[in-house]
């Protein structure tokens, strides 16, 4: 693609992207083996970010902000049928039509599932969330098991947005995974305007996310 490198992904979306990927297999990992307080741990964390990338969404940098990248069918269909046809279509700064619904549908998978871990209890009764004091046995249990469903929806999430990384590579050329690493694209036209949060909004962002949800697990 030519152009010169233009920057479109700040250090906290491409940090808390590579992060989030992590945390989601070592939860699964920690489930499969059994590590509950890991899994415990790597839940908190995740739900951290998620609140702290709902913050961003609203007051983080250009390319991060729900109202960059959501938009409506009308946009979502025209993008989909330029994308399709052999004509080409327009490259996004940031996330496009569909891939920005498809960030959505994940936050929430990811919000809902650590949410629900918070109150799920082991098939035993030994151990559970921290606000599972909350529920009775057999409702823990029952949200236990939305807690495996959901992650399994999750996984599917993931799928297609691997797929579609692969698709848009294959077919369109464009590498998805390279601005998420540089947080750089290349881009035909300099004068993009877009703007950039500072560091110190984020740090207090994620300060307050973590200390909201230290809150939940030692004082609820």
């Amino acid at each position: 693609m030519a152009g010169e490198p233009v920057r479109v992904w700040d250090i906290p979306v491409r940090v808390g992207h590579w992060l989030v990927v992590a945390l989601v297999a070592f939860s699964w990992l920690s489930a499969k083996q059994g590590w509950i307080g890991w899994h415990k741990l790597s839940g908190y964390a995740i739900l951290s970010f998620v609140l702290f990338r709902i913050y961003w969404g609203f007051a983080g940098s250009s390319t991060a902000r729900f109202s960059h990248f959501l938009k409506g069918p009308k946009a979502v269909g025209r993008y989909t049928r330029n994308f399709l046809s052999r004509r080409g279509y327009a490259a996004s700064l940031g996330h496009n039509p569909l891939g920005g619904w498809s960030i959505i549908a994940m936050l929430l998978l990811l919000a809902l599932q650590t949410g629900l871990g918070l109150f799920a209890i082991d098939e035993y009764g030994i151990e559970g969330g921290p606000l599972s004091n909350y529920v009775s046995f057999d409702v823990g249990r029952q949200i236990a098991g939305w807690h495996a469903t959901v992650f399994n929806l999750l996984l599917f999430f993931i799928a297609l947005h691997v797929a579609a990384i692969v698709i848009y590579f294959l077919f369109k050329r464009e590498n998805l995974v390279a601005p998420m690493l540089t947080g750089s694209k290349l881009v035909v036209q300099s004068d993009i305007g877009l703007s950039f949060a500072t560091a110190k909004r984020a740090l207090g962002a994620l300060v307050v996310s973590v200390a909201f949800v230290a809150a939940i697990v030692f004082f609820f």
